[in-house]
Order: C-alpha cells, then structure tokens, then sequence
C-alpha cells in the first residue's frame, strides 16, 4: 500500500467513525475524529483508558487551534514559532470537541503536527485527529510499530502500511501548559 493509499483509507475509516493505527510526528498512536463522541469513546475502551484522562488532539496550523480553542492566550503563537520539534500544549478551555477529548476542567491538549503524513491527513480531514499512544492504558508506550500489543491492532479498523518497518526510537513529546494568564508550566520534558 503506498503514501496516498494509506491517506485515503484513513481518511475513509475516520469519516466513519472508525479508529485508526497510524505513525503520528512522536509515536505510533490510535487515532479517530475528535468530533465524534462515539470514536472517542471506542479509544477509551479500546485501552481500558479511564474516561477522566483526556486524549491529544493533532491540528495542522494555528488556524485550526482557532476553531478547537476558547481565547487562546497570544503566548502559543510564539511558542508554536519557535518550536522546531514536536510540542504538545494544554489550552486553558476546548470547544467544539466530542465529550471525552477535553479533560473535566475543559482543558485540550494540541499538538501541530509537522510530520509528512499527519500534516496530510489533518489537513486533508479538515479536523483535529485524536492522538493517544497506541498501547493499553498503564503499558509503555511503543517505540516503533513492533511494539505494539497485537490485541491492540486487532481491535482498530485500519492500521497505516506507511513507516511500520521504521525502526528508529520514537519518544512521546514533550507537554507544557498555558494558563489563561499566559503563565507556563511544564508538565512533561
């Protein structure tokens, strides 16, 4: 399967409320519409995750935080510009996200995807993509493709040809938080 028939065959399982297996710009990660309250939940039980943890969205530019962000502090288009590596923030308040995807104070944790094939598939999707490390909840997290839990690909309904045989070390990204204030916090290095 090549680049662009993994795209179209995400892109088809995610309009349908499916759940992909897909190489995201850290790890390999279970992704579904983050719009879609039924995908979202399917995650969670697909991981034994508890409902209360919430799940990273990926975007493809400032433009989509926009549309997913209640006052977004000026703050993260700053660091957004200075990030050369992938960067996941916490955002004061969510909107427009399925029940589940905002933790229960309504925070959302973004990342801008500068992968090739997610910056593809958000793009091309028009709509955040859920992001959550493909293993079960308390299990590390993959390194690579052949990390992952053969259980777990089972349960998904497509999983992405494209770099399985990647055998490089992938590392979850670093997560900080921005207070409505503008104020930081770092909550993972």
């Amino acid at each position: 399967m090549t680049f662009e028939e993994d795209i179209k065959e995400s892109l088809k399982t995610l309009r349908q409320g499916g759940i992909i297996l897909y190489p995201t710009d850290t790890i390999w990660g279970l992704g579904c519409d983050s719009t879609n309250e039924f995908a979202v939940n399917k995650i969670f039980n697909m991981k034994s995750r508890d409902e209360s943890k919430s799940l990273i969205i990926l975007v493809d530019g400032l433009s989509m935080i926009d549309r997913y962000v209640e006052n977004c502090p000026e703050i993260v288009f700053e660091l957004a510009g200075v990030s050369d590596s992938p960067l996941t923030i916490i955002y004061p308040e969510g909107k427009n996200l399925a029940k589940g995807v905002c933790a229960k104070d309504n925070s959302i944790a973004i990342r801008i995807c500068h992968d090739e094939f997610c910056s593809e598939l958000v793009r091309r999707f028009r709509k955040p993509i859920v992001s959550t490390s493909a293993n079960l909840s308390g299990s590390p997290s993959p390194e690579n493709f052949d990390e992952i839990e053969k259980n777990l690909i089972d349960k998904v309904d497509f999983v992405v040809k494209y770099r399985q045989n990647d055998r490089s070390k992938s590392y979850a990204s670093p997560v900080i938080k921005v207070n409505s204030d503008g104020t930081i916090m770092i909550i993972r290095k």
